[in-house]
């Protein structure tokens, strides 16, 4: 598969050389003319590589860095600076940012080609090794195994095996591991004082929990119990401080986890308050078809009113209105999606 490249650069004649080299090359070539639509494009496409001049209208080089830098789907992107200045300052201050390379104009082709190349690799290593399964994992760990101040990193992992409705931990307790789901699915959950039920979030194969008491040193606040049964990799706080504390790729992993799962929280309590429960439960179906990686599903209706934040009655109730307008069925506890865009444009 080709490698995206986005270039943005306010020269013409820069842009579309730069532009007919890596397309020769055999890379697919995203490009803008300004920091601004530069962002907007790096949002759109998520390149693989982007090679950004710094002197720009709109917003420099740097401003683009921070913005992408802080952005959950672009923070782990290698980005390569294309730039007249060499004046160290700048060289300081773009590597602060978090810039991985410099190009210096007039640039040497074969230069250009070789750092790209050099990035790739190195970017495509990594996200290999944490991929989303079990050999993904241990890939990972193997790989930071191999410096010395790991070398026993990986040693008395354990796997345990659960079954539906099995609790993994509670709130109150303190964390001893973090987790990894190698197969099946579990819900965190919490419970008010009327004893009832507000999921939170599903994990679901090549998903890490738990982390966030283990980053604060505090006991945990929610609970996890299983949905479908499921393996799970336990790996011990030890390692996992260290991988945080000394792997720069693993701690960026973790940042970028952590930013989607605050994401996911603010959007769910945003629809709590303003959707209706129709939308709410269109969206707790399309959840959990996610991370069942099916549309066919068995699903207890306790599960979808939990993470819909509704009443089971009115759940049960909404389902027979879905299944009489022909967007599901319904065979006991198996729950089918017939029109699956028709749920995600569910009215508001």
């Amino acid at each position: 598969m080709q490698s995206k490249i986005l270039i943005i650069e306010d020269n013409k004649d820069v842009r579309e050389n730069i532009e007919e080299l890596l397309q020769l090359s055999g890379y697919e070539v995203f490009t803008a003319e300004n920091g601004k639509l530069g962002t907007s494009k790096a949002l759109e496409t998520t390149p693989d590589l982007i090679l950004c001049d710094i002197m720009m209208p709109e917003l420099d080089g740097f401003g683009v860095l921070r913005i992408l830098s802080n952005h959950p789907t672009t923070m782990d992107i290698p980005f390569i600076f294309l730039t007249a200045k060499t004046e160290k300052e700048d060289f300081r201050k773009g590597m602060g940012l978090g810039a991985d390379d410099y190009i210096t104009k007039p640039y040497d082709d074969i230069q250009l080609l070789d750092t790209i190349e050099v990035r790739l690799k190195k970017s495509h290593r990594i996200k290999n090794s944490f991929d989303k399964t079990g050999n993904g994992l241990q890939r990972f760990i193997d790989e930071a195994k191999a410096q010395k101040e790991f070398d026993k990193l990986s040693e008395n992992r354990e796997v345990r095996k659960y079954h539906k409705k099995d609790v993994i931990y509670e709130a109150g307790q303190y964390p001893k591991w973090l987790y990894f789901v190698a197969s099946g699915s579990v819900k965190s959950y919490q419970v008010n004082d009327f004893g009832k039920e507000f999921t939170t979030n599903i994990y679901s194969k090549g998903d890490f929990f738990g982390f966030i008491p283990l980053l604060k040193s505090e006991k945990y606040h929610d609970n996890v119990s299983v949905i479908d049964d499921c393996e799970l990799r336990l790996v011990p706080i030890e390692d996992f401080t260290l991988l945080l504390f000394n792997n720069r790729e693993f701690s960026a992993k973790f940042i970028k986890m952590l930013a989607n799962q605050s994401e996911d929280v603010e959007k769910q309590l945003i629809e709590m308050a303003y959707s209706s429960v129709r939308k709410r439960v269109a969206n707790a179906l399309l959840k959990f078809s996610e991370s069942k990686h099916a549309t066919t599903m068995s699903i207890l209706r306790d599960d979808i009113a939990s993470l819909a934040g509704t009443a089971k009655e009115t759940t049960i109730r909404t389902l027979s209105d879905f299944k009489a307008e022909g967007l599901i069925s319904i065979d006991e506890n198996k729950i089918e999606l017939l029109k699956i865009d028709k749920l995600k444009n569910m009215p508001q």
